[in-house]
């Protein structure tokens, strides 16, 4: 009988319907979707009609590679495996299937044009620009744009705005209200919200918007001669009152005229009837003043004052709101201007401007049509972190599907999405977790609407986690304590049976008063060793210790076997302070660590030691980049050599101090080369230069291991990167670096068998037989958003906390609490990673509210099921425990086999490299090269020789009526203006040499012919050189040297000596190669053109005395 778990599975992968699944953590979504996609190809659907989104493309490559792995192994079944395979997933009748189409499928998928399409929706997006860039308004040869060109661009075009005149004034407007270091997140944010600002927005619309107008005055409409009157005689009534307070008050409003209307009565007026925080005082003023009055008068002022501060709010939020849209559209018009010029999108662009391409009524039916024939089913994964706008392209390609139309109105089109509402958690990229809900009514209704089957299921029970901690994460986020997650967490365990366990360690408290174990030359950043946070750090690498050395069993799968490194995953809240910590101190225990999830290269000591060198040779008087050099692995100076250099210099530059000292010899040698070739080489080739030539990988990983050769890899490939958007200089590499922390995000592969520490983000869809949560204490929320929805539709621009109108501070509230939500189901995420055995720690404080933190919610889960106390380093603690978690004792530890004997051979030293063998050309033979009077110099000559043999060399490839042109465009600036370099002669020369000899510049002789021959006699170097002209006939071998000298032999018996050797070393070399063919030697004689054909004879005895002698 099927179980309960596997039936829901087979109903949610049958393809015959749309589905929409809901899928509880570990529920086999994934299977569930690879197993749909292969039921789709054993149904025949072409491999290139399916479309599956995925959020990441490591999920869009887990997806590919489990389905290729399956449909790989359908290839090699036997006919009753494959059938049992096939009914297992739920084919119906598989015994009918036939199995050499099943067994085909693999190949299909593979080699189809087109392929199987499992991608990220923006790869999908960036696919269909490329298709369709004329409709897209997008230039068909555009690039994305990665985050740290965007940066860059968004400092440049601030740059350029600001330069202008209209731009100062603008962002004089925005500055006022912000820090300086908020300018660069302010424009960012502006891009990130440039949907908001395609509607063009007066002053006067914005203001209205509020309620306002522009030449509204806050004190003319609250200070009234009425309430002028009422105050003034409020202040009266405070005569004679001994209480304090009223002293005070009546001591402030005494030197005022308040029967006027100003700033100063305003100010005072609103602190009487308001908090420091703006709220309304509940007694302004004590019972004693309050007979004095009528007892309605206070209450009208209360509201006076509270009305006028609201509206005071309201116009502060509207100017700023108008300085931002003013700001923004000039900005983001040469934003977009910069990107088109260099023809870039961003993330955001490709998924806008796909929604308008598939919106917009003149195109969107063709591009529709042309899909409509290529996409039958479309499958979206993680669709609860899929954001509005992501909707809006899926909607508008699954259009058809609900139209009972199409191009295809007889296949059935079908829509399969995925997901899971409690393990939404990336808001910040536009996630919206309510939209899942919303967006499964939209597409019930619509295929209902036309007869298309659909269906709504959820897959509850979990093959990853054991009982106990499903239990756990129900009753923790279940029952309100977690309301981000949804009022219903409700799972199943599909292994009922499977040990589980979960430990609460007692919390780590503040300690108010640091230890003062800081030295003076300690960082002053350094934490103190009794900090929660150290101490937290220390359990954590301690425990991880203490399990691996006692062999602590747990149950994997159906394996019950000794903890192992990569059973472990420490999951963090934030890449912070105790995120660092942990991975020191499990260094320090040595414990098999395979580093953080995400490699800031900028902050790696190997690649600051680098950037302090290039800042150094870009500006060799920064003293503070080359003390930290000199300090670095790269010469390895230490602190007191550095001192005595750096000491007696007085107000020399440290460069030139260690310069003038010239030792130690070999960092002045080095220093002095790199900045020799600093200013013409690539930032990558400086670097290789530092990293290979110099030894410096070598250097660093001596002295920092083997984890600092991925940084310097990673800065490597920023170098190439930077190359292909910029022109390359070291000043703008540098800059490149500054511009945005780069973050490459590192895949954490259990199969490593280290231990893992991540954040609770980068964990998403991983698991881990163990999981420890050494950061649940409370944290503080983020702050306020800067940018949040105003009335009509606005995106305003929220003023100080004190200022903020209640239409605003609504949408404050409601962000406070979707972020409340979000982190409610990043605990669900976390927790849902365990396995076996999950571990919770908290170092700090808890808040007020028991709640506040996931330590709180997960206790209060924990009583309610009863758990145990859990006694810790002398602290109470909780545990929950099911199964077999007996000690290590009881079972033996697993043995490693012993490895095999190294074979000898690895053993043995190893032999020197083969000596190169050295050559000796036919031109080097001895003997005179030219005859007597031929009046140029050596350098000259031999100068002219090369300018005409380049000449005759490419001439020949080009058609006569060119050689001209062709000459003088090889002869530029190769003659430097020598009188005995006319270009004009040399031109006719070797023009005459073609045209007089047309038979040696055949396009069927040979040019730059290398050959080599044995060594002469008495000599062991090879004979290798080059026969500018070679002629083969059937009969003969014509070889042919160019000459250039001035003075031409009349008869072969008078050429020089050095010359008839070097041609009978080229007839001995080529008599081996042809030995059925007469071999000819002969000279071309460029000053006459002509060919002297040298007896064979006279060549060999000329050859025969360089043996003799």
């Amino acid at each position: 009988m099927t179980h309960p778990a596997s039936a829901a599975q087979i109903a949610a992968a049958n393809p015959g319907t749309s589905t929409w699944l809901s899928a509880n953590a570990g529920s086999g979504k994934t299977r569930v979707l690879t197993n749909r996609v292969a039921w789709l190809l054993l149904e025949g659907t072409p491999p290139e009609r399916i479309l599956c989104l995925t959020y990441t493309k490591a999920a869009a490559g887990e997806m590919q590679n489990r389905l290729f792995a399956q449909l790989g192994a359908w290839a090699m079944m036997e006919d009753a495996e494959l059938r049992a395979e096939l009914s297992e997933m739920g084919v119906p009748d598989s015994s009918e299937v036939p199995l050499d189409h099943a067994r085909t499928l693999f190949a299909r998928a593979i080699e189809t044009p087109g392929g199987l399409k499992i991608q990220t929706i923006h790869a999908f997006c960036a696919s269909l620009l490329r298709r369709f860039p004329l409709e897209a308004g997008v230039s068909p040869q555009f690039s994305e744009m990665d985050d740290r060109a965007g940066a860059l661009l968004a400092a440049e075009t601030l740059e350029e705005l600001v330069a202008t005149p209209e731009g100062t004034a603008l962002f004089d407007d925005v500055a006022q209200h912000l820090t300086d270091q908020d300018a660069e997140k302010f424009c960012a944010q502006i891009i990130k919200s440039r949907d908001h600002f395609a509607r063009a927005r007066s002053r006067a619309d914005i203001f209205a918007a509020f309620g306002l107008d522009e030449a509204d005055d806050v004190m003319a409409q609250a200070l009234t001669p009425e309430v002028l009157h009422d105050f003034n005689t409020m202040r009266g009534a405070l005569q004679g009152v001994d209480s304090k307070t009223m002293v005070a008050l009546a001591e402030r409003l005494a030197p005022l005229d308040l029967n006027h209307a100003s700033q100063e009565v305003l100010e005072a007026f609103l602190n009487t009837f308001l908090t420091g925080k703006f709220e309304l005082r509940k007694n302004p003023v004590t019972a004693p003043v309050l007979k004095k009055l009528d007892p309605n008068m206070i209450e009208d002022l209360k509201e006076v004052a509270r009305a006028a501060h609201e509206r005071r709010g309201r116009q502060a939020a509207a100017a700023q709101t108008a300085a931002l849209h003013a700001f923004a559209a000039p900005y983001l018009a040469r934003i977009e201007d910069r990107k088109a010029a260099r023809g870039w999108l961003d993330f955001d662009d490709l998924i806008q401007k796909t929604r308008a391409l598939l919106s917009r009524s003149d195109v969107a039916q063709w591009v529709l049509f042309k899909l409509d024939g290529g996409i039958d089913h479309i499958l979206v994964d993680e669709a609860q972190d899929t954001s509005p706008v992501q909707w809006d392209v899926i909607t508008a390609l699954a259009a058809e599907f609900a139209s009972g139309e199409g191009a295809r109105s007889d296949v059935a089109r079908t829509l399969f999405v995925v997901g899971d509402k409690k393990q939404s958690i990336y808001s910040f990229q536009g996630a919206a977790p309510e939209k899942f809900d919303e967006m499964r009514e939209t597409f019930a209704e619509r295929l209902a609407a036309v007869d298309a089957p659909f269906q709504s299921r959820e897959l509850q029970y979990s093959f990853r986690s054991a009982p106990t901690i499903l239990n756990l994460v129900d009753a923790t986020c279940g029952g309100g304590r977690a309301p981000g997650t949804g009022s219903k967490v409700l799972h199943t365990a599909f292994f009922e049976d499977k040990p589980g366990r979960v430990d609460l360690w007692p919390v780590i408290p503040s300690l108010g008063e640091a230890d003062p174990d800081r030295a003076w030359f300690d960082p002053v950043d350094r934490p103190a060793r009794n900090d929660p946070k150290v101490l937290m750090a220390e359990r954590v690498a301690a425990q991880i210790e203490q399990m691996l050395s006692d062999h602590t069993l747990i149950t994997v799968g159906k394996e019950r076997r000794p903890v192992q490194p990569g059973d472990i995953v420490i999951l963090l809240q934030r890449r912070k302070e105790l995120f660092n910590l942990i991975l020191e101190k499990c260094k320090a225990r040595n414990l098999p660590l395979a580093g953080a999830d995400v490699l800031r290269i900028s902050g790696e000591m190997a690649v600051k030691d680098l950037t302090a060198l290039l800042s150094f040779l870009a500006t060799p008087e920064d003293d503070l980049s080359l003390a930290a050099v000199l300090r670095s692995p790269l010469f390895g100076w230490s602190e007191d050599d550095l001192f005595r250099l750096a000491h007696p210099r007085g107000k020399a530059f440290l460069w030139e101090a260690l310069r003038r000292r010239g030792t130690p010899e070999n960092t002045v040698t080095e220093l002095q080369e790199l900045l020799r070739v600093a200013d013409f080489l690539r930032p990558y080739e400086l670097l290789e230069r530092v990293l290979t030539r110099m030894g410096g990988r070598r250097r660093f990983r001596a002295r920092l291991g083997d984890e600092c050769i991925e940084a310097l890899d990673a800065l490597l490939q920023q170098a190439l990167t930077y190359e292909q958007n910029d022109v390359p200089s070291l000043t703008g590499f540098l800059t490149w670096l500054d511009a945005e922390e780069i973050k490459i995000k590192r895949q954490m592969d259990a199969r490593a068998g280290l231990i893992r520490i991540m954040s609770v983000h980068g964990a998403k869809g991983l698991e881990s037989p163990v999981v420890i949560l050494p950061e649940c204490q409370f944290i503080k929320a983020q702050g306020a958003p800067r940018f949040v929805e105003g009335p009509d539709d606005l995106l305003a621009w929220k003023p100080g906390a004190s200022l903020t109108p209640p239409e605003l501070a609504e949408q404050v509230e409601a962000k406070a609490m979707a972020q409340q939500d979000e982190k409610d189901r990043l605990l669900y995420v976390a927790m849902t990673r365990a396995e076996s055995w999950l571990i919770v720690g908290a170092a700090g404080e808890l808040g007020k509210d028991p709640t506040a933190s996931w330590y709180g919610k997960i206790e209060e889960g924990m009583r309610d099921l009863g758990a145990e106390p859990l006694t810790m380093d002398g602290e109470q603690g909780l545990q929950l425990i099911s199964g077999d978690w007996s000690d290590a004792t009881e079972t033996a530890p697993t043995v490693a086999a012993p490895m095999p004997p190294l074979n000898a051979i690895y053993r043995a030293e190893a032999p020197g490299p083969i000596a190169t063998a050295q050559t000796r050309s036919p031109s080097d033979l001895g003997g005179a090269k030219a005859l007597s009077g031929e009046g140029l110099t050596e350098d000259i000559a031999k100068l002219r020789g090369t300018l005409i043999h380049l000449l005759l060399e490419h001439l020949t490839d080009v058609p006569p009526s060119d050689w001209d042109a062709a000459a003088r465009h090889l002869l530029a600036g190769a003659t430097n203006g020598h009188p005995d370099l006319n270009p004009d002669h040399l031109i006719q020369e070797a023009v005459g040499t073609l045209n007089a000899l047309p038979h040696v510049f055949a396009p069927d002789t040979l040019s730059e012919v290398a050959i080599s021959a044995p060594p002469l006699p008495g000599d062991d170097r090879v004979l290798y050189g080059v026969i500018d002209r070679l002629l083969v006939t059937p009969s003969e071998i014509i070889c042919a040297d160019i000459k250039t000298n001035a003075v031409v032999p009349d008869t072969p018996q008078a050429v020089p000596l050095g010359l008839l050797r070097q041609m009978g070393a080229y007839a001995q070399a080529l008599a081996p190669l042809y030995p059925d063919r007469k071999i000819t030697p002969a000279i071309v004689w460029t000053r006459t053109a002509s060919l002297m054909v040298l007896p064979h004879d006279l060549v060999t005895a000329a050859l025969q005395t360089t043996v003799d002698g």
